[in-house]
């Protein structure tokens, strides 16, 4: 009989929750960024071996929300808990350890049973692994970078799941449109290349994708609150744009495995992050939704 069941991977900022949905899945579905709060709403991966079937859904970092962007993100982690069937509650190895109705802010332990994965383990020397095990005896210790004891965290996870038939077909990875992860990807190099001088204000939405075109043509737009900003990404002589869009293009062509033709532009959507419609426009959910 095979299992198959919601998964979903939660906890503080900065955790490694990304990098393990990516570990997990075998494949860069969530990008990658040393900023907190990177990821904004949940991404979607599948991993399907050995008669288990797992919808792993990597969800933005548990928060108090400073504004409707980061409302919308709690709603999404939190609605994601909900759904789930097992929680993995990632936790950085080497910061203080809350139990996760704590961290989520909840006032009960979720209905889903919770495993605790230790993150951070290749920075953690032998006298900070024992006195981890010892904080958390139930704890496993991983590595999501490496990969280090994941298998055991896999074990785990199947033993929880309910028998199922699988919920997608056995060679899905994700449940969520290439156009999604192509503005991510978009997004991951702006954070990379920007620094810290405007993470959090940018956004990417993708205006034109046409299907069976050579290029594949896609127009992204970056948004930004303030003129200042969309300096700073143009650059001087318009070189930051001409790198960031390079670097993209890159990315985008590996990840969907044709040539692609990135038209790459830069706009003022003043203080989107305070907006309400504009957070549902570009895709980060409702920030009033708490059902």
């Amino acid at each position: 009989m095979t299992r198959a069941g919601i998964v979903t991977v939660a906890g503080l900022p900065n955790a490694g929750k990304s990098t393990l949905l990516n570990q997990l899945v075998g494949e860069k579905l969530a990008i990658i960024s040393a900023k907190a709060q990177s990821t904004r709403n949940r991404v979607v991966g599948i991993r399907t071996a050995d008669d288990t079937q797992m919808v792993i859904l990597d969800t933005p970092g548990l928060l108090e929300p400073r504004d409707t962007l980061h409302s919308a993100m709690r709603n999404a982690a939190l609605a994601a808990v909900r759904d789930a069937d097992v929680i993995v509650h990632v936790v950085d190895g080497t910061t203080r350890y809350v139990p996760f109705h704590e961290a989520a802010g909840l006032e009960t332990p979720p209905r889903a049973p919770v495993i605790v994965a230790l993150n951070k383990l290749d920075l953690l020397d032998g006298e900070r692994r024992a006195a981890a095990s010892l904080r958390v005896p139930e704890a496993i210790l991983i590595s999501a970078t490496s990969g280090k004891n994941v298998d055991m965290l896999v074990t785990a996870i199947t033993r929880l799941l309910p028998e199922s038939p699988y919920l997608y077909p056995a060679d899905e990875i994700s449940t969520q449109p290439v156009r999604f992860f192509v503005a991510e990807l978009v997004r991951e190099t702006a954070l990379e290349q920007l620094g810290d001088e405007l993470p959090h204000a940018l956004a990417c939405e993708i205006e034109e994708y046409r299907e069976g075109s050579t290029p594949l043509y896609i127009r992204a737009v970056l948004h930004v609150e303030r003129d200042s900003q969309k300096r700073i990404v143009i650059g001087a002589n318009g070189q930051q744009i001409k790198k960031l869009g390079r670097v993209s293009r890159e990315k985008i062509e590996k990840f969907v495995g044709q040539p692609v033709y990135l038209d790459l532009w830069v706009k003022v959507l003043p203080n989107w992050r305070r907006n309400q419609s504009a957070v549902r426009r570009l895709g980060y959910g409702d920030p009033t939704d708490r059902a």
